[in-house]
């Protein structure tokens, strides 16, 4: 560490009750993360991959207080700061307001962090950064500031929402070079400082950190269109967290659905209603963070948009430090299922993960809600070629896509109108439940139904299985009702009645129990 950041950082353990800092300043500096004070807890350092206990008595009231004696005042969105430093101190209040949690996190300015980015904000293209907390998007948002500011020559103004760019103080911290920096009253604010730097202060580019509501998106796409270059990061980890967030999907052009003509759909061969993005994205780039020195880099936002919403593979450019960049795998794609999951045979009740689906002239949202109703792991994809199962309005199953389909084995399951009480009915045919029953107990006696099924097929020979309660046999004959090549009936008095699996053509059929609950 260079000697201003072991000043930085001793101003933070300087703040810390007397019998902690010693303890503190015995951890490697370059790892701490940030200090947590419960009241009525032990104190714990928190470093990458892991955490430290710093005393063996828990926090008193008396300890919180001194240590919010040694800070700035508290501001309306709980944080404070050090002045001078880049750290940042959070409260946590209980319901009458007392301070009763602090976290304090270490801020450090790092020099060469914004290298596996720089090709791209030297461009003046807008650049948004995704990542889950502490993985250094702030860090790198610094750095970018600086950069443009100091080696590029850019008027660059900072809005800073809670002094965590450019540091507690009216003096902006050295890390953001000569960019300019803008404080934010209260957080409620941010969209209107954001305007109002663009309209005061003839920035060149803006940076601006944690872009969450739609005020900030609406500001955000107002700076955009009016020329001016905009570096920012947003809630969440992936491009598809944020197309699937409805208050941010904006910041990459949005998404609606739209409802095709007859034409249309046929030429497309999609469904009639389809999900489409819905305008240019305020962001060209958007780069997902992986790690402190790994990234994702989406470069044209609008078209990995396009891709994800039909159902392909979004596949970025990864970067590592020291390393040429590399295609990425296309695991942000939540609709880019490999062979693996496109060969899955048997029962969709018994497959891992959640299960593909594909509509065709079916009602998205009334599935949705289906869905929800009967709390199935699926999820619905717009290309058939990526399904694992196929659910079809029953006067349109005729397609030559559909048929060609389920002639080479993909599950179609058929509903007779658009309705939620068909849709419904379709899921609990597709995935059997049983109330009050394990989902794995279900699981084992439907894949015990089927790998019975395969046998008698493939041996020629009647396959009698083990015994079961009537509930669980009934899920077991409503799998069998789908497979016309065999003849399923149960044999036995409770509680070892079973079920017996044979070859089509015999006569015996439990009539009682094959029909459906």
């Amino acid at each position: 560490m260079t000697s201003t950041s072991d000043h930085e950082l001793g101003l933070l353990i300087g703040v810390l009750p007397a019998e902690l800092q010693s303890a503190v300043r015995a951890l490697a500096p370059a790892q701490l993360l940030e200090v947590v004070m419960d009241l009525g807890r032990t104190p714990e350092a928190r470093l990458e991959g892991r955490a430290e206990r710093l005393a063996g008595t828990p926090v008193g009231r008396a300890d919180i207080d001194a240590v919010l004696t040694e800070l700035s005042p508290v501001g309306e969105d709980n944080r404070t700061g050090i002045e001078g430093t880049l750290h940042r101190i959070s409260v946590i209040r209980n319901r009458r307001g007392e301070v009763v949690g602090l976290t304090l996190r270490v801020g450090r300015a790092v020099v060469g962090a914004v290298e596996l980015l720089r090709d791209l904000v030297e461009t003046g293209q807008n650049v948004l950064l995704l990542g889950r907390p502490g993985v250094g998007k702030t860090t790198k948002l610094r750095e970018i500031a600086r950069v443009l500011a100091d080696d590029l020559g850019r008027r660059v103004v900072v809005v800073d929402t809670s002094n965590e760019i450019g540091g507690d103080g009216d003096v902006p911290h050295p890390g953001i070079g000569a960019a300019r920096r803008m404080q934010v009253p209260r957080p409620d604010r941010q969209h209107a400082v954001m305007i109002e730097a663009v309209e005061n202060h003839m920035p060149e580019v803006i940076v601006v950190d944690e872009i969450g509501t739609s005020a900030e998106a609406a500001a955000a796409r107002t700076i955009a269109e009016r020329g001016v270059q905009l570096i920012g990061t947003a809630h969440g980890n992936t491009l598809e967290n944020l197309v699937l967030n409805p208050t941010l999907s904006d910041l990459v052009g949005g998404v609606h659905t739209v409802t095709l003509g007859d034409d249309e759909a046929r030429r497309r061969h999609s469904p009639k209603t389809v999900t489409e993005r819905r305008g240019a994205p305020t962001f060209d780039v958007v780069v997902e963070m992986v790690g402190r020195d790994e990234v994702v880099v989406h470069h044209d936002a609008g078209a990995a948009v396009d891709r994800l919403l039909a159902g392909d593979a979004v596949r970025g450019e990864r970067r590592q430090p020291g390393r040429a960049p590399t295609p990425d795998v296309p695991a942000a794609a939540p609709e880019a299922p490999g062979p693996a999951r496109r060969s899955r045979a048997g029962n969709p009740a018994t497959w891992e993960g959640p299960v593909l689906i594909y509509l065709h002239a079916i009602s998205r949202d009334l599935l949705v809600r289906a869905l929800r109703d009967v709390s199935v792991d699926a999820r619905i994809v717009n290309n058939p070629e990526h399904s694992d199962i196929i659910f079809a309005l029953r006067a349109r199953a005729d397609d030559q896509k559909i048929r060609r389909l389920a002639e080479a084995g993909r599950p179609v399951h058929t509903v007779k109108r658009n309705s939620g009480s068909e849709l419904r009915r379709v899921l609990q045919a597709a995935f059997p439940t049983v109330p009050g029953m394990d989902d794995e107990v279900v699981r084992e006696a439907i894949l015990e139904i089927e790998q019975a099924i395969d046998r008698a097929v493939s041996e020629n020979i009647t396959v009698a299985l083990g015994a079961q309660p009537p509930p669980l046999r009934k899920v077991q004959h409503r799998v069998a009702a789908r497979h016309h090549h065999v003849e399923v009936y149960s044999e036995g008095h409770e509680p070892f009645r079973h079920l017996v699996v044979r070859p089509a053509g015999g006569d015996d059929f439990d009539e009682d129990e094959a029909a459906a609950p």
